[in-house]
């Protein structure tokens, strides 16, 4: 039997209104079990309507592909997992107790467990409430299953099976034997470290139960994807359209097209029933407008939270109402995706260097900012190193930390000295081109760093500090100023676009500041490592190799 998850023709369909979730593979399964999920009640709507009543179909064409992918006479599942990500209000807890109290009633399996598993007891018990209550309120559920509040649990009176809503932040998942997984929430699950874990212990069961399943259930996030959340969307993305064959993986994602939001089309509520089927269901059209003009009237930072849950766009940046002026640019000047160190070297015809932090609890950061040889702009690359403690000492940001290490923008190193002698390798690199214009350092941080410089063959002369604080105002006006007028061109790091979202601005007299302490446990060290280089080159140093070599470098535009 072939079959394919993929739907590479999924922004055509969305402008249709088409449906963009597959049929069922064995149509009389899915019957079957759209049959049971119709008939539960949504207790907490006016009336208390079935979910059959009261639901749009694509609601059933989800439900639908998830029973309908069991094969009976093999008793194997074909599809096993899935992802559904569907802006706010678009009846995902009813989506998500209907179907896993309808695995629990059809399934044979004696003693099964089928669990939901949330990121916080609060969202637990919100998850919880929906199953017990369509229960409680239908009089042939109540005579077969029996239901324990303070256990979260639902247990079929017959076959011994249960379905058990689970907190991660509270209660054990070690040993569970799950025959079906929803994870509630999975985007609040990109914020905990140990989320790998914690899914990896519930879902484990499944190896020896081919009938199993794990279901995504989640939101877009507030603030730029991170941790398994961040993985996982990337991989369902790359199903969907194609790029990657697993057709035991369906996603399903209710997005729009880069087009449309680079374009701002996304951005028109006209625009907002492309990505939310429940419109004129469970979504208000009438909420989701007056809410859109609150958040208009409110800034761009309360809009972009908006959109993010009830347009399932991605933030790509966060922006604090204290943030840096620069970030409302940052985005859009990361006009080089992939830039590199190496390139750099090859398109600049001078290149200053900035460093900042380094500490156990800190990352240390490096910018390295050079004017291109033909067009004058200035291109910035950065990266970032960090002791395994950092990680200990700062696990509200760990799950970034390992995020920017595959990206590969950030170093986690095993030992104490080895960024200092990395970063000292790369400036090396730069003034044996003939290109370093000058170092600028934290004078706090100077000592070990300058002696690992020097050692490398960077001339001392080369290694200044860099006045900190009220002082750091013209550079931090500099960089925002090159920003806005196109001028400062970088690669479109995920950190960097973090970092900025991290900066928090206190004015000072006349001027700004930029601090660590300001920003708290959200790193900003490699965007103080940029400051201190944009001190520098705004200086306008002048090119100290010979013309003729930048003349015969090779070069890539």
């Amino acid at each position: 039997m072939q079959w394919t998850t993929a739907c590479p023709d999924w922004e055509q369909k969305l402008r249709l209104g088409q449906s963009i979730i597959p049929a069922p593979l064995f149509p009389q399964e899915a019957e079957a079990g759209l049959a049971v999920l119709r008939e539960l009640k949504i207790v907490d709507a006016p009336g208390s309507p079935t979910i059959g009543e009261s639901c749009a179909e694509w609601v059933f064409d989800f439900a639908g592909a998830i029973f309908g992918a069991y094969d009976y006479t093999t008793g194997r599942r074909m599809i096993s997992e899935y992802m559904l990500c569907i802006p706010k209000k678009n009846s995902k807890s009813t989506i998500a107790a209907g179907i896993m109290l309808t695995a629990l009633i059809r399934n044979w399996r004696l003693s099964a467990e089928f669990i939901i598993l949330a990121p916080t007891k609060e969202i637990a018990d919100n998850s919880f409430k929906p199953a017990a209550d369509m229960v409680k309120h239908d009089e042939e559920l109540r005579d077969l299953m029996h239901v324990q509040p303070h256990l979260r649990t639902i247990t079929h009176r017959e076959t011994g099976a249960t379905l058990k809503v689970v907190a991660a932040d509270g209660d054990t998942v070690g040993g569970k034997k799950a025959v079906g997984v929803l994870i509630d929430e999975a985007w609040l699950f990109g914020k905990n470290v140990k989320a790998p874990d914690i899914i990896r212990e519930a879902t484990g069961g499944l190896a020896s139960r081919p009938e199993g399943f794990v279901i995504w259930l989640t939101t877009q996030s507030n603030e730029p994807p991170a941790g398994v959340f961040r993985e996982k969307l990337k991989y369902s993305r790359a199903v969907r359209d194609g790029r990657i064959d697993d057709n035991q993986f369906l996603p399903v994602i209710y997005e729009f097209p880069q087009a449309m939001i680079k374009s701002g089309e996304a951005r028109l509520v006209e625009n907002f029933h492309l990505v939310n089927p429940n419109m004129g269901f469970s979504v208000d059209e009438a909420f989701l407008l007056r809410s859109f003009k609150m958040a208009q009237e409110a800034g761009e930072e309360e809009l972009r939270g908006f959109l993010a849950k009830h347009a399932n766009i991605e933030v790509g940046l966060a922006l604090l109402s204290e943030r840096w002026a620069g970030a409302d640019f940052w985005e859009v000047q990361g006009k080089r995706p992939g830039l590199s160190f190496d390139d750099l070297l090859r398109q600049c015809e001078v290149i200053d260097i900035g460093i900042d932090g380094g500490g156990l609890d800190d990352l240390l950061g490096f910018a390295a900012a050079g004017r291109h040889r033909v067009t004058r702009e200035w291109l910035l690359w950065n990266h970032a190193w960090a002791h395994p403690s950092v990680l200990v000492r700062r696990q509200s940001v760990a799950a970034n930390f390992h995020d920017f290490a595959k990206d590969g923008n950030l170093t986690l190193v095993d030992q104490i000295g080895q960024d200092v002698e990395q970063v000292a390798n790369l400036v090396a690199r730069v003034e044996q081109s003939g290109l370093l214009d000058k170092v600028g350092l934290d004078p706090a941080g100077i000592g070990a760093i300058l002696d690992a410089l020097v050692e490398a063959g960077v001339p001392e002369e080369k290694v200044i500090g860099i006045s900190q604080g009220w002082k750091l105002g013209g550079a931090i006006k500099t960089a925002e100023r090159k920003l806005a007028e196109g001028t400062l061109i970088h690669g479109g790091q995920p950190m960097m676009a973090w970092c900025c979202g991290n900066a928090k601005v206190e004015p000072r007299g006349n001027s700004i500041l930029i601090t660590k302490q300001a920003s708290g446990s959200a790193k900003i060290d490699p965007l103080m490592a940029t400051f201190n280089a944009v001190t520098l080159l705004s200086l306008n140093p002048m090119p100290s190799a010979n013309i003729d070599d930048f003349l015969n470098r090779p070069m890539s535009m």
